[in-house]
């Protein structure tokens, strides 16, 4: 008679259980990135303070570039103020993937590499990395590099892709740009390694600087999400289309790079809609 009872106790207990799990699966999904930020009244943006002309501090020590008015378009189309917050090559991944910020427009490569780890919107931006030298220098591109001591940053895939190029370079890793472009004014590297446009920009401020030879890579931009979050990263891309559409985009790029567009965000059906 008792062991009857015991075995009804143990089925009653377990059918609870069952009961309880389905309840929980059956339950409200946990709330993606686009409901919490709606939630929170604020856009949670990281993008770079160093990188000139994508994020990088006036002269009035405001932040101001191409990824941050990029931020603050999509603020606007979500219906939120947007907090900047920094980060660097290095950190931006780590960053978001702690939840310490909801998307990184920073300057990132959209790569298979760094897409094991987080999703990313559609290309916004294509740059190619290339080579930031003193004037009076003899070195006009990569075969110049042998022997030579060369900046880049880390957790950016400049560094990687520089030793795959020239093995014989000495590769010199800074934290942030700064510091990288300070070794290089006073001669204690070669050269710096990074994208592009960060070189001309640089070149532009300094007369005593120049680029170096072309561009010797491709490096499409995206903006980081995490990952399984894919009404968060359509919200992203949605708004990146209608920034091509309403003319947004063209606007400040030309403003950054005093060009007409050489890049232009890929539009779907329907996206003016």
């Amino acid at each position: 008679m008792k062991a009857n009872i015991y075995r009804v106790m143990v089925s009653v207990l377990v059918l609870a259980g069952v009961a309880m799990f389905s309840c929980q699966k059956a339950g409200a999904p946990a709330k993606g990135t686009l409901d919490k930020v709606k939630a929170r009244g604020k856009l949670l943006a990281g993008v770079k303070f160093d990188f000139k002309p994508f994020g990088y501090l006036n002269e009035k020590g405001e932040n101001e570039g191409f990824d941050v008015e990029m931020a603050q378009y999509l603020g606007k189309k979500i219906g939120v103020p947007v907090e900047l917050v920094k980060v660097t090559s290095e950190s931006r991944i780590p960053d978001l993937l702690a939840g310490k910020v909801d998307l990184v427009i920073a300057s990132m490569t959209h790569n298979i590499t760094r897409e094991a780890q987080i999703d990313f919107s559609t290309t916004y931006f294509q740059d190619g990395q290339s080579l930031l030298v003193r004037k009076g220098e003899k070195i006009k591109g990569l075969k110049d590099l042998a022997g030579k001591t060369v900046a880049a940053v880390r957790g950016a895939t400049s560094s990687l892709k520089l030793v795959s190029f020239v093995p014989q370079a000495k590769l010199l890793l800074y934290d942030e740009y700064p510091a990288a472009l300070k070794a290089l004014e006073r001669g204690m590297v070669d050269a710096l390694t990074t994208d592009r446009s960060y070189c001309v920009a640089a070149a532009a401020d300094n007369p005593d600087l120049e680029v170096a030879g072309p561009a010797f890579t491709v490096e499409p931009y995206g903006i980081g999400v995490r990952e399984n979050d894919s009404k968060w990263r359509e919200a992203v891309n949605l708004a990146l289309m209608q920034m091509e559409l309403d003319g947004t985009y063209e606007k400040i790029y030309k403003k950054y790079f005093h060009l007409e567009p050489g890049f232009r965000i890929e539009v779907l059906p329907g996206a003016g809609i």
